[in-house]
């Protein structure tokens, strides 16, 4: 089941799902929906956590396979975690990713994380991503484009309780901030976190 990036948060509340999967090329917007996820399991009790990240050809499957298989003596739900920063997961791993999918239906004691990069449309099309497309939440993480990135400094600021000014004054505001940043969300965002430190909250001129 596909859902949007900015639809996530209404989706958890509805009801956490057994098997989340991520994918997209920015980094920022990756981690916080991975983020939520990890909150909203914690409340639900997912109290352990084990993460995978696949490097190389000689990467061990079955160890990730056997995590899922296994439970702890610690914790009776466990947040498994698989990183394919690749996204080529190789025939064992399309093999696991399928048999892990599958699984996910009727256990509800394990939730799986998987993230990927921005996959292309051969990719989308394996039978390993549509196992988890099918028996998940499948998360497409777009890039926010130039031309939206003030809008998006906007709307950060205002989650800080902070504003440029009305009109064009505020506009010359957020293109002045949208062109330091480059596009690059992650600095952007660390600014964003500057100004609600330094300024009161309220509005922020030039």
């Amino acid at each position: 089941m596909q859902v949007p990036a900015m639809q996530l948060a209404s989706q958890l509340q509805r009801g956490l799902k057994s098997l989340y999967t991520l994918h997209g090329d920015e980094p920022l917007l990756i981690q916080e929906a991975a983020d939520a996820i990890r909150a909203a399991a914690r409340e639900q009790g997912y109290t352990e956590r084990t993460v995978h990240t696949v490097a190389g050809a000689h990467f061990d499957w079955g160890e990730v396979l056997a995590s899922g298989g296994s439970m702890s003596l610690f914790a009776d739900k466990q947040l498994i975690e698989i990183r394919v920063p690749s996204g080529k997961p190789g025939k064992d791993g399309s093999q696991v990713l399928q048999q892990m999918a599958e699984a996910a239906r009727d256990n509800h004691s394990t939730l799986t994380l998987v993230s990927l990069p921005r996959l292309d449309a051969a990719t989308l099309k394996g039978a390993w991503f549509a196992a988890l497309d099918s028996f998940g939440v499948t998360v497409k993480v777009d890039p926010v484009e130039r031309q939206a990135l003030p809008a998006w400094i906007a709307q950060r600021l205002q989650q800080q309780g902070q504003r440029v000014a009305a009109g064009e004054e505020g506009q010359r505001t957020l293109q002045f901030f949208a062109d330091r940043v480059e596009g690059n969300l992650l600095a952007a965002h660390q600014e964003i976190q500057k100004l609600g430190l330094l300024h009161p909250a309220g509005e922020l001129s030039l």
